[in-house]
């Protein structure tokens, strides 16, 4: 336990130095969300009531999707390069490279998360700590399982890439769409509603919105929970196979 320890931090380290050394890229990534948050949002504000409360955990989710489902570029650009071979041969515990570079991506999305919230405040976020703070454990929930999924495709995609970008250009936007984070799906037609009740993430982002208004005890917090969870699970075991068995 304690080597698996040391080589998690050793490979988090590895993967957080670069962020830290460039953190204008950081907020660079946040452009399009902040645009979300101070047009779109402003733009429900008064069409849909508490839209604030509404629109905020939307984002947080977008943010989700678009940050730790990246994460495998970085891996892919190593497979490509030759790097992670030379790191696989390495005594480093194949779980802990996962793992570390996991933590890297959560760690990201927490920092990015904050922010958001602290910008919205002013324009009518009402902060209900405990709800935001069980919001943001489930945000890391379901980014785990997204970042380790990452990881699994960057390997299937491997030497050229293609499936990485065909994957990540074309199923994320559907799936973001049909979870209702930017616009309500109960006024869409009926065959909308059914698709987007077969989409888990639909169900995250309905409890995310219940915990940052406060309702900790509403039943969509369960099944969302369950529904990250599932995520995390099924991303960690395929993406912990797909570690182990490396290039």
């Amino acid at each position: 336990m304690t080597t698996f320890l040391r080589d998690t931090a050793t490979v988090f380290t590895r993967e957080v130095r670069p962020s830290l050394r460039e953190p204008v890229g950081l907020l660079f990534e946040m452009g399009q969300p902040l645009l979300f948050l101070f047009l779109f949002g402003s733009l429900l504000d008064g069409a849909i009531g508490s839209s604030w409360q509404w629109f905020v955990p939307g984002i947080l989710v977008m943010m989700c999707l678009s940050g730790p489902m990246a994460a495998g570029y970085t891996l892919l650009v190593e497979l490509l390069g030759g790097s992670l071979e030379r790191l696989m041969v390495t005594p480093v515990n194949r779980t802990a490279m996962l793992v570390g570079r996991t933590m890297k991506e959560m760690a990201v999305l927490l920092c990015q998360s904050v922010l958001i919230i602290a910008l919205a405040v002013p324009l009518g976020f009402r902060l209900h700590l405990a709800g935001v703070l069980a919001g943001l454990a489930l945000l890391v929930l379901f980014g785990i399982g997204l970042g380790a999924l990452s990881f699994v495709l960057a390997f299937k995609s491997a030497p050229s890439g293609t499936l990485f970008y065909i994957v990540t250009q074309t199923l994320l936007f559907p799936l973001l769409l049909l979870s209702g984070v930017l616009l309500p799906m109960d006024s869409g037609p009926d065959w909308l509603r059914v698709v987007g009740q077969l989409n888990p993430i639909s169900y995250i982002v309905e409890a995310q919105r219940a915990l940052f208004a406060g309702n900790l005890t509403d039943l969509s917090v369960l099944s969302g929970t369950a529904a990250a969870a599932l995520v995390a699970a099924v991303g960690l075991i395929l993406g912990n196979r797909a570690m182990r068995k490396g290039v």
